[in-house]
């Protein structure tokens, strides 16, 4: 069953049973400072998860594109990615634990319209309770229900956690059975299906983890049921409505149905293998080159550029670590072509990408060139740093070494410790040659070396240059689960694009925001600096349009409908068939900002103003502090309110 099939079947067993079916949002999230990509399928939809009604009712089923990068280390084994698209199907206060269940078992065993796996290959866990938090006793019940129903053992494991005899259900903690996307918001335990891949060995005895951490257990499914909000003091207090997300990894899911032992191996990359393994003569290598590359091309596809921050510091660190692996250590321009169209071919007419593969292919081109122009000298000065350093820790003259202002005593047994690079060496290997502190401690682990990240850490902060690089962010419930000033801000990130528009023209776009609690940050096309008088033109009607005290409106259409009117959309981003737009119209009538946008937003735009101290009257207070280049075609400003 190839990747396409299981996909389709999977949108179409829960549209069976009243699931519209919404497309994929951007891997950029909207207006999410907290999070540099999407990382779950519930992102997205969070504030509907917090009881905003979504326009197409309260079950919905979606393929969504997401990144992590959180376990990059363990790519290229049998089943980590960076790119993933997660399957899931959601319940918004509809059904709940009973339903759930009994469609996951339904979908993944059914050879009519579901996956057709084997029942007795199937393993399932459960929270077992913790943090003041009951077990799910109700999730136990209806397994074994289930489980009896199809002449199947359906035990219960104890808290040793063993899987033996008529063990099929295991009770787990807060670590592996209780789902929440970061330090606060929308959360609830899960329960979760394992598939076991080995079935030849005999039942399965021993601890549940070691028959995962040795990929006999495949988690194919889960299911977290969304009845607890986290706050910031850690409590978790009861939701009005309850929710069900699930979710299926495609590229996990489509190894099991086919028996195949690593993701690598399935219709989804043995195209993009059989291009890389032109570059290396590894099978690791080989395999992290393909990831890489397919991350990198739907980065791209959503607005993301190389740069030395932020998520484009995530994409520069995947294709440097794509290179890295690359046995010659040059990637030329037809190479690079055939990668991004083995990507763009195999997901065509799902995500847009064909009409992007120019510009995909020459961001990609780029970035590796300047890479290349000082990867092979800068691998040489690394050589030289490590048989200095072999010298260093191998010293047995009764002379002191001093080296970057440090002082190295005699080592009178010989050369026997470990090498040690220091943060100051590391940092000026980063400086110099642009080598991320990820891929020189991966260079130098090779070699059985250690690397002072501390140091490096600290030489870095010095320098104002630490940046995040995890896509993993402390994702906080999105914009619906923000500050007050947050939503301020978000409403005067509309009137700031639709000032932009009026002084330099219709074709500005937004190519992507970012909104904390202190200032707004938003990224343009336009091909040039804007002038001092621009600038203060476009705060001057910003401000003007928070003192008129407008009213902000959301309206749910037909996406044709919205698109036809000319509503501003995300750069990227895919939408359902009906649409959320919020709309701000001046004193006559005049629509100033129309955008298709979930929200939420202040009710009238005085709410962004302050008194004026000297006739009481309503002042704006919007302030440009800063606008910069992002890459070629955008530019980035960024504002408060004061």
């Amino acid at each position: 069953m190839t990747s396409e099939e299981i996909r389709g079947r999977f949108l179409k067993f829960f549209e069976k049973r009243g699931h519209k079916i919404i497309p994929s949002a951007s891997l950029v999230p909207e207006n999410d400072p907290s999070s540099l990509f999407i990382t779950a399928g519930m992102q997205p939809l969070v504030p509907y998860l917090l009881g905003q009604e979504h326009p197409l009712g309260k079950r919905l089923v979606d393929a969504q594109k997401c990144v992590r990068t959180g376990d990059i280390e363990d790519v290229g084994d049998n089943r980590h990615l960076t790119f993933f698209e997660m399957l899931g199907n959601w319940s918004l206060g509809d059904y709940f634990k009973k339903e759930a269940i009994r469609w996951s078992f339904e979908f993944i065993t059914s050879k009519e319209e579901g996956l057709g796996l084997d029942p007795s290959r199937l393993y399932i866990t459960v929270f077992k309770g913790e943090n003041g938090i009951p077990r799910d006793e109700e999730s136990i019940n209806e397994w074994r229900e289930v489980l009896n129903e199809n002449n199947l053992s359906n035990g219960v494991a104890g808290d040793d956690e063993m899987v033996a005899d008529n063990i099929r259900i295991i009770p787990l903690g807060t670590k592996d059975n209780f789902w929440i996307a970061g330090s606060t918001g929308p959360c609830g335990g899960d329960t979760e299906m394992f598939y076991d891949t080995r079935p030849e060995l005999g039942k399965p005895v021993g601890r549940f983890s070691d028959l995962v951490d040795s990929y006999r257990f495949v988690e194919i499914w889960y299911d977290v049921f969304i009845e607890f909000n986290k706050t910031e003091q850690g409590a978790f207090e009861p939701l009005t409505q309850k929710n069900v997300d699930t979710g299926m990894g495609l590229e996990r899911t489509t190894a099991a149905v086919n028996g195949k032992d690593t993701v690598f191996d399935t219709d989804l990359f043995v195209n993009l293998i059989n291009e890389t393994s032109k570059l290396s003569n590894d099978t690791k290598s080989q395999r992290i080159i393909a990831d890489h590359f397919r991350t990198a091309v739907f980065m791209i596809s959503d607005g993301v550029a190389p740069s030395n921050t932020g998520r484009g510091y995530v994409l520069r660190r995947l294709l440097r670590r794509a290179l890295l692996k690359v046995d010659s250590k040059n990637i030329d321009n037809p190479q690079i072509t055939a990668f991004v169209k083995s990507v763009v071919s195999k997901y065509s007419g799902l995500y847009d990408l064909e009409s992007k593969v120019i510009d995909i292919i020459k961001t990609i081109d780029t970035e590796l060139i300047k890479f290349e122009e000082t990867l092979k000298q800068g691998l040489k000065e690394f050589e030289k740093t490590i048989i200095e350093y072999a010298y260093i820790a191998s010293n047995t003259s009764e002379v002191p070494i001093i080296r970057n202002g440090m002082t190295y005593a005699p080592n009178q047994t010989g050369y026997k410790e470990a090498i040690t690079l220091p943060g100051t060496v590391i940092f000026d290997l980063y400086q110099t040659y642009g080598f991320p502190i990820e891929i020189i401690a991966e260079i130098a682990k090779e070699r059985g070396i250690n690397v002072d990240t501390p140091g490096f850490e600290e030489k870095l902060k010095q320098h104002q240059e630490l940046s995040r690089t995890s896509s993993v962010g402390m994702f906080k419930g999105g914009l619906a689960n923000t500050s007050e000033q947050t939503i301020k801000l978000h409403t005067a990130h509309h009137l700031l694009l639709a000032a932009l528009q009026e002084v330099l023209g219709k074709e500005v776009k937004q190519k992507g925001s970012n909104i904390t609690e202190e200032r707004l940050r938003m990224d343009f096309s336009f091909p040039r600096k804007l002038t001092s008088d621009e600038l203060r033109i476009v705060e001057n009607i910003v401000n003007r349009r928070i003192e008129e005290d407008l009213t902000v409106l959301r309206k749910e259409m037909p996406r044709i409908e919205a698109e036809t009117i000319g509503a501003e959309m995300e750069f990227g981003a895919k939408y359902p068939d009906i649409v959320s737009l919020y709309f701000i119209e001046d004193k006559d009538g005049n629509i100033i900002s129309k955008e298709f946008c979930g929200g939420p937003h202040v009710e009238k735009t005085s709410d962004l103003s302050s008194l004026s101290e000297t006739d009481g009257k309503l002042k704006g207070n919007f302030k440009i502090i800063k606008e910069e280049a992002v890459s070629a075609g955008t530019r980035r400003i960024k504002a408060t309110l004061g």
